[in-house]
């Protein structure tokens, strides 16, 4: 397993590095011509909430990352400025790609990706203007952590965009839809914190099959998981470390697995003891 305090000097080059002028860090090259964001303003839906979307186009051999960025990668975050008129927002992601940085695993997306943005207006809200930021590490050689502006007013009515729907239809599959059995978990205390067992009941996603485990609390640090096959399930192993570097309780409940494979992905919420 590898251990947060390994990481330590990775997060300290992308600080240092992210304190350079934005020509020394792209090479020469303006940072408009690497990464663009696009806000899609989207459609009012029959539920009353609104379907707009994030359009982040990279330029050629450059990638970003997913929400669990991997080992190597920078988390990205959603922020907005002004939530009134609203009363939450939500992100949905494509199924993304895997690839290695240094040897380092990380998950996310090349040249470009849709990320649709789910808001949920107050009672009796019509027309509703929104501005944010989303901040991304754009990454060839090196990795530039970014924060993209974007702003856009939502109107009722609209049409369904058809690069969002694509988006939504890109997702990962639930369990169910899956046909993935009982997951059952095992934790185990260690001296900093919890390790993981997670015995996953579903065909195999291709050559190549990743495990990702992820918690709701971002305090607490998860290690890239091993994944094994036996007896028709997958097998996975991760170390669980919070803040405090110590042993802890956690609902197997709130633990969020996630099975990578060749193009596909399955998310499953919680698992059994």
């Amino acid at each position: 397993m590898i251990r947060s305090y390994l990481l330590l000097p990775l997060f300290a080059a992308v600080l240092a590095f992210s304190s350079l002028p934005a020509v020394a860090q792209t090479g020469g090259r303006n940072l408009a011509d690497i990464v663009q964001l696009e806000f899609l303003p989207g459609w009012r839906r029959d539920d009353g909430t609104h379907m707009a979307a994030l359009q982040i186009r990279l330029a050629p051999g450059w990638k970003t990352y997913w929400r669990s960025p991997g080992s190597a990668g920078i988390p990205p975050q959603l922020q907005m400025r002004d939530r009134r008129g609203m009363q939450g927002v939500q992100l949905f992601w494509p199924v993304p790609d895997i690839f290695y940085t240094s040897g380092y695993r990380s998950i996310g997306y090349y040249d470009e990706v849709l990320l649709p943005l789910q808001v949920n207006l107050a009672p009796g809200q019509r027309e509703l203007r929104i501005r944010g930021s989303i901040s991304i590490g754009a990454c060839q050689d090196v990795c530039i952590p970014v924060a993209l502006d974007f702003r856009g007013t939502l109107q009722p009515g609209g049409s369904p965009d058809p690069r969002i729907t694509a988006a939504l239809a890109d997702r990962p599959l639930t369990a169910a839809e899956a046909g993935v059995g009982t997951v059952t978990c095992q934790l185990s205390p260690i001296a900093d914190g919890m390790r993981v067992q997670a015995r996953i009941p579903v065909a195999r996603q291709g050559a190549t099959e990743v495990v990702v485990f992820e918690l709701s609390d971002e305090g607490t640090w998860v290690s890239e998981a091993e994944a094994t096959r036996s007896g028709g399930a997958l097998i996975a192993t991760a170390d669980i470390i919070p803040a405090d570097a110590g042993p802890f309780a956690m609902s197997r409940s709130d633990l969020r697995i996630t099975v990578l494979g060749d193009g596909t992905a399955i998310d499953i919420q919680g698992c059994r003891g």
